[in-house]
């Protein structure tokens, strides 16, 4: 019989996501699953009880009957001490966990023989549990709300503008970490017209910054600060203290700041220290993300939006429920994605196969067995670089290499004694006439070849230069084929002047569409 999968209401205070949505219940019911969400779930989020049951999902009266009837239960937040009483045994749990940081939480689940999948543990560097990685999805929400939450603190445009009544600069916005978080926030703040810069211990990002429309700003100390599954490390004492005086400089000149900093397992690190905040304009803001670990501002006051020295610091812990319904639906297919690894066979029973890397990364209790952590990931190594080819010996005696060598100064020279020897030839029994067209021809091809291919791409792709150089040839030699002839000279053939007027006009729309399809091109690129 097909496993009955239960969505119950969340209870911590201020979560507003719901673990699955009507459209997914749709999909988890053709994998063969049956569905229960308990009644109110998604009212916060805007998706309605009698929403699910058109989907095909059933409603539980309370969060007893859905924890004792499951067979799996998808969560959002991890499960209070009175939801973990309720669980029975054999019941499998999908949820943020965060091992490290609730061992209590851990022992407690051990302890009711349940199997426990936390989704905050997916190893990030496969590339196939992208598509189950709920961290990356939540963090991209959270960045972008943590945008607005500081525009609705700060008390202007961000946008530059001159108006009538006077000149408004545009915000300056320096943010502290360019994870999925930051990068989301720094493409949301540039979008809305601020002056945009940001940091990262991660020296590889900065490409990143920089196509969002943000400037990197780098600490003047050398040392990678990679820690692996896409988290930055510890740094060492050293950069601590450059990357304090650099963000102790960005503080003074900023408008607002940003803090995404978090390292897995441990206290948020502290990043703007009180001196820095009052180093700060009045009115200025601070929006600290990284709050429910205790922030990475030292005033930071978690869930809480505070004044201190005139600066606005926001340690909201509820980012991603500030767009609940958003959230909810990228959080649901998260688990949608999960449950199609987890039932390959699509009967509505699912196999936690520890073999495999992703699953054996999320299992961090397995029929009450702790299994956390896992053990590291073995990736494949990257495949070898090709060898350098070896150069080709030189043929004696023909005075040139193989292997693309350049020719030798002999072989130039015999090349050109053999095209003279050519042009004597042509000269001695060719007819006059055929002379001069064919050292027009010859001196139109040399020019034609240095004209197109020198153009410089300025304007457009290397592409639309070449093809518009080439039109521009063509225009030159049908404007020749219709110009009045010269005194003593026979008109051209009008068969060749109708066929030199159309070339004109093909030539004519190939160029001005090229700078047409260009200019659209470019428009795709500007605010």
């Amino acid at each position: 019989m097909s496993q009955l999968i239960g969505v119950p209401r969340e209870t911590f205070a201020g979560e507003k996501r719901v673990a699955t949505v009507p459209e997914v219940v749709e999909k988890l019911v053709k994998l063969g699953f049956r569905v229960m969400v308990e009644a109110g779930a998604g009212d916060a989020a805007n998706f309605a009880d009698d929403t699910y049951v058109a989907a095909g999902a059933q409603i539980a009266p309370d969060a007893a009957a859905l924890w004792s009837t499951a067979d799996i239960v998808f969560k959002a937040r991890p499960p209070s001490a009175d939801e973990v009483a309720l669980m029975r045994e054999g019941t499998t749990l999908v949820s943020f966990i965060w091992p490290a940081q609730n061992p209590d939480l851990m022992q407690k689940l051990a302890a009711r023989k349940v199997t426990v999948l936390a989704i905050d543990a997916l190893p990030r560097m496969l590339s196939r549990a992208q598509k189950m990685d709920a961290l990356t999805s939540m963090a991209g929400i959270s960045g972008y709300r943590a945008v607005i939450e500081a525009a609705n603190a700060f008390g202007r445009f961000f946008n530059g503008q001159i108006t009538a009544a006077g000149k408004v600069p545009p915000a300056k916005v320096f943010i502290a970490g360019a994870g999925v978080a930051g990068l989301a926030a720094i493409g949301t703040a540039a979008n809305l017209g601020a002056i945009v810069r940001a940091n990262d211990t991660r020296a590889e990002v900065a490409d990143q910054v920089k196509s969002l429309g943000g400037e990197f700003v780098k600490v003047d100390y050398e040392e990678e600060g990679s820690g692996g599954g896409g988290y930055a490390k510890v740094m060492s004492e050293g950069f601590q203290k450059a990357q304090r005086e650099m963000y102790a400089k960005q503080a003074a000149e900023a408008d607002i700041i940003i803090t995404t900093a978090l390292i897995p397992g441990k206290p948020a690190p502290k990043l703007i220290t009180a001196d820095m905040v009052q180093s700060m304009k009045p009115g200025s803001v601070i929006v600290d993300m990284a709050g429910e670990q205790g922030g990475n501002c030292e005033l930071t006051v978690p869930g809480e939006a505070v004044v201190r020295h005139g600066v606005t610091i926001v340690g909201y812990t509820d980012l991603v429920s500030r767009l609940a319904k958003q959230s909810s639906t990228l959080y649901a297919t998260n688990l949608f994605r999960l449950a199609e690894e987890l039932c390959k066979t699509k009967d509505g029973v699912i196999n936690v196969n520890m073999e495999d890397d992703a699953i054996r990364g999320l299992t961090v209790i397995k029929d009450g067995t702790v299994t956390w952590p896992a053990p590291p990931i073995t990736l494949p190594a990257p495949p070898p670089k090709p060898a350098a080819a070896m150069p080709a010996a030189k043929s004696g005696g023909h005075g040139h290499g193989g292997g693309g060598e350049p020719m030798s100064a002999g072989a130039l020279a015999g090349v050109f004694g053999v095209g003279a020897a050519l042009f004597l030839l042509v000269g001695l029994y060719a007819p006059a006439a055929f002379l001069g067209h064919f050292t027009v021809f010859v001196l139109a091809c040399f020019v034609g070849y240095m004209v197109v291919w020198n153009v410089t791409p300025s304007l457009h792709t290397p592409l639309m230069s070449v093809t518009n150089a080439i039109s521009s040839i063509i225009a030159i030699g049908a404007l020749v084929q219709i110009a009045p002839p010269a005194t003593g000279t026979s008109r051209p053939d009008e068969i060749i002047r109708w066929v030199a007027i159309v070339g004109i006009a093909l030539t004519t729309i190939n160029m001005f569409g090229g700078f047409a399809v260009t200019r659209r091109m470019l428009a795709m690129f500007r605010k």
